[in-house]
């Protein structure tokens, strides 16, 4: 192993110590670094709003030709020419630099085309070795007229090759794409906004510069994040815009929508800005694990490339969702907060600015860049005419010219000569004797003259430019309107001035309360009274109050088939045909939002999802779980049920049906209340409930009508004893025919004119028939008037007058057209409401004392009656 030796100093050697000062040392030092680090790293001119780095990116990019029309290159290779010419740090900074140039969920005009993953929210980009790029078309107007001595170039690191100090910048990247860096001592974030706002406050501004930021905030009201989502109150906003330094709130956007039948979900479609979803989806069930969230069930994220962001989150049900969604803003990034700090260099110091501050060094570095651009082409259009001239003068003896070149002995005398004879400048002098004998074919007197004109046209108006600053400003502005109109896209982020003007969407509740606010909503729906519907199209939904419908069974394009009075958390049952109830829990029904009118089962859904039916079987309709319930059978078995139904079970039955019998009917029916059977054979029997007593779930039922043969139940119902509105509605038509494709009569009754029989007999006969008619096609009894409804749920009006018997005792009918065959039955017209609603007034009756109306088909030929 080597041993150091310890040599002596050389004979000549003075020591010499300088005592230095630790603390000035440490001072100076310290200050030069953290001016390196503001001015060459961390902090964007205010100008073109690009940190160094990213200058040189684009710059580099332009210089290799990379353009949007030519085919990308690995990224790697950029970088290296970047840090190889320019930048002497590391790649990786360069990379990262490349990389945010390129996403569009980071910058709301991006720079950069990236082809490649150059990563997301929640991952980071691949190696540079695996990605390629290339300039975006916005990029091209950050360095058009580069060489067009639009702006100064200063030496790279090394001294061996030249940059632009600051880029043409056709648009104000430092407002459009925002920008954030920490430097020493101080730090830069400023949000992006809308690219055509922008444009729009810096044509005013040029147009009228003493306009005040009141003026200019029309055209910016607020940042545009490119992530969308909502701004939450501008107060914050504002104080950044008229001092440089603020925040604001931003927000998810959110839906309710409804995933199922019985589950309903926040969408999220939208999140804050710099905010991925596997983060939230994280903080999410952390907050679940911790007990702080409560009402969420399941999380899913199925955000693509087609669709976007669609995070959904499932809700447990009974919950309200603006109360969950009031928990996420506060304890997940759902809700986030932007802090704006605009600090940029001017002229090479850190400054703090305000939006008007912004847009006046913008507009100023604009205003120079045009103005250097002009002087540069008026100088090249003069250089031109000069030579344009000169080419005038000798072509006009062309021959002579030659013969002087070819008897000059050099080029110098050559040259002494034309400028004398023809009184040229050494400059158009040279330019003669430059051009080849081929290059004169072209140069005719008449083209030269032709251009001659266009040149000093040209040259005047880039001279009436530059003389005139009102022009030179209304240039810049034409050309940021040109720009706007090729790259300006719709605002993405909504401004909301306070909370209360953001409701979720798909709920009619209000708004949340804000993040460390008390809540001011309840966390559980809570059992409010409200009615369960089930349309004519088998459509399931409930209300969220329960409010009086009016003539509560005919909707748009659906009816009524059953309103039952439940409450929220309350339990419903479904009766089927085969003599089975199902339990249904009225809160995975669908809510419909309040409303004054009828409600609209546009948000219902069907009956199938909450009952399966087997084969044959279809749903009578819907009962209460806490009352007497009486079943009439199509071979005319009675049934009221007691309500002793099992608690541990969703599927019972309610009544042991005979071979080939179904139920027909069922309603609730208390002791003072009448039931009523109406057959095939036009017999109706009305007798009182409470000669049925009621009976277990398993009983079988007893007789309630007597049928002959051939004969079966068409109808069974209850009607309130002593009611004036009741009334009886028979539909016949041709045995011999298709349901719907012949004529048939109808008869109106009040309920009252038939007698009260003993049960177990054959009731009294409902409808004479016509020649031809062999029995009913419909038949019912109930609260008047009725309507007849088809299997699309369509509905149409019948008569309110009664029909009554002549002194003969035969029933008067009246001859109708043929009767669709999809008719689900006769229902109710008005709905007992809460309050009772008003009878409508009878129609006077017919001179005979018979009031007859005629049932037609509608046009849709489902049969709907009129």
């Amino acid at each position: 192993m080597a041993r150091r030796q310890n040599s002596a100093p050389p004979e000549d050697f003075t020591e010499k110590i300088i005592d230095i000062d630790v603390e000035t040392e440490m001072e100076e030092s310290f200050l030069e670094y953290a001016y390196s680090v503001i001015y060459s790293r961390a902090l964007p001119d205010a100008r073109d709003g690009l940190k160094p780095v990213q200058r040189r990116i684009l710059y580099m990019m332009t210089d290799m030709g990379l353009r949007p029309d030519r085919g990308h290159v690995k990224s790697a290779r950029v970088v290296g020419e970047v840090m190889g010419k320019l930048h002497p740090h590391g790649d990786s900074a360069i990379y990262d630099a490349m990389v945010r140039m390129a996403q569009d969920f980071s910058l709301r005009l991006p720079l950069i085309d990236g082809h490649g993953n150059f990563g997301s929210l929640d991952d980071g980009p691949a190696a540079a070795r695996y990605t390629e790029a290339r300039l975006a078309a916005p990029a091209l107007t950050m360095t058009d007229h580069l060489d067009e001595d639009v702006v100064d170039f200063v030496p790279n690191y090394d001294n061996q090759l030249t940059q632009p100090e600051v880029l043409p910048a056709a648009f104000p990247n430092l407002l459009v794409n925002g920008a954030s860096g920490i430097a020493v001592g101080m730090a830069t974030n400023m949000p992006p906004h809308n690219l055509g706002e922008v444009v729009a406050a810096a044509r005013h501004l040029i147009a009228h510069p003493e306009a005040s930021l009141e003026d200019v905030m029309r055209f910016v009201p607020g940042p545009d994040l490119p992530s969308g989502g909502k701004i939450v109150g501008l107060d914050g906003v504002r104080d950044a815009y008229a001092t440089g330094r603020g925040s604001f709130k931003t927000r998810a956007t959110v839906k309710v929508e409804q995933l199922s039948a019985r589950r309903t979900g926040l969408v999220v479609t939208e999140l804050p800005y710099t905010v991925g979803p596997e983060k939230v989806i994280e903080k999410i069930k952390d907050a679940v694990t911790a007990k702080k969230l409560q009402g969420i069930s399941d999380i899913v994220d199925l955000t693509d490339r087609k669709h976007g962001l669609r995070l959904v989150i499932e809700l447990k049900n009974g919950f309200n969702p603006n109360a969950v969604l009031a928990q996420l803003y506060r304890f997940t990034p759902m809700e986030d907060s932007f802090g704006i700090n605009n600090v940029a260099l001017v002229d090479g110091q850190p400054r703090t600015l305000g939006l008007l501050e912004l847009l006046q060094v913008y507009i100023t570095h604009r205003i120079l860049v045009v103005r250097r651009r002009t002087s540069y082409r008026l100088q090249r259009k003069r250089d031109r005419l000069h030579l344009v001239e000169g080419l005038l003068v000798a072509i006009v003896d062309i021959d002579e010219v030659i013969q002087i070149i070819r008897a000059s002995d050099e080029s110098s005398a050559a040259r002494e000569r034309l400028m004398t004879i023809y009184d040229l400048t050494e400059i158009q002098a040279n330019y003669i004797l430059e051009l080849r004998l081929r290059q004169l074919t072209k140069y005719s007197r008449i083209e030269l003259e032709k251009e001659q004109d266009q040149l000093r046209l040209e040259i005047a108006e880039l001279e009436a430019v530059l003389g005139s600053e009102e022009r030179l400003r209304t240039l810049v502005s034409d050309e940021l309107a040109a720009l706007s109109e090729q790259f300006a896209t719709p605002r993405r982020t909504v401004l909301l001035e306070s909370e209360a003007a953001a409701p979720l969407k798909g709920s009619a509740l209000p708004a949340p309360a804000a993040k460390g606010a008390k809540a001011v909503l309840p966390l559980e729906i809570a059992d409010d009274p409200c009615w369960v519907l089930l349309s004519a199209s088998g459509q399931l939904a409930r209300t969220s109050d329960r409010q009086p419908f009016g003539d509560g069974q005919r909707i748009k394009h659906d009816a009524f088939r059953s309103v039952l009075a439940s409450t929220a958390r309350g339990e419903v049952g479904a009766v089927t045909s085969g003599g089975r109830m199902i339990r249904l829990q009225v809160m995975d029904m669908p809510a419909l939002p309040p409303t004054a009118g009828i409600p609209n089962l546009a948000g219902g859904v069907p009956s199938s999802e909450f009952i399966t039916l087997e084969r044959g079987e279809s749903l009578v309709g819907l009962a209460p779980l806490g009352a007497v319930v009486a079943l009439g059978t199509a071979q005319g078995v009675v049934k009221r049920v007691q309500p002793d139904y099992p608690l541990n079970r969703d599927d019972w039955e309610v009544i042991s049906l005979k071979p080939r019998d179904r139920v027909v009917g069922m309603a609730a029916a208390a002791d003072a209340d009448d039931l009523v059977f109406i057959t095939r054979l036009a017999q109706l029997l009305r007798f009182p409930a409470s000669a049925v007593r009621p009976q277990g779930r398993t009983a079988g039922g007893m007789a309630g009508i007597k049928l002959a043969a051939g004969d079966a139940v068409l109808h069974f119902g209850s009607v309130s004893s002593g009611d004036g509105q009741g009334v009886v509605v028979t539909l016949a038509a041709p045995g011999d025919a298709l349901p719907g494709t012949a004529a048939g009569s109808a008869k109106i009754t009040e309920f009252s004119e038939y007698p009260v029989k003993g049960r177990a007999t054959a009731g009294v006969r409902a409808h004479r028939f016509l020649r031809g008619e062999e029995a009913l096609s419909l038949a019912w009894a109930g609260h008047g008037p009725a309507r007849a409804a088809s299997a699309n749920g369509v509905t149409r009006a019948l008569p309110t007058e009664h029909g009554r018997r002549d002194g003969s005792g035969v029933p008067v009918t009246q001859q109708i057209d043929a009767v669709g065959p999809n008719l689900v039955g006769l229902i109710e017209a008005t709905r007992p409401a809460v309050p009772e609603p008003v009878a409508p007034p009878a129609e006077p009756a017919s001179s005979s004392g018979r009031p007859v109306r005629t049932v037609q088909p509608t046009d849709d030929g489902q049969g709907t009656l009129l």
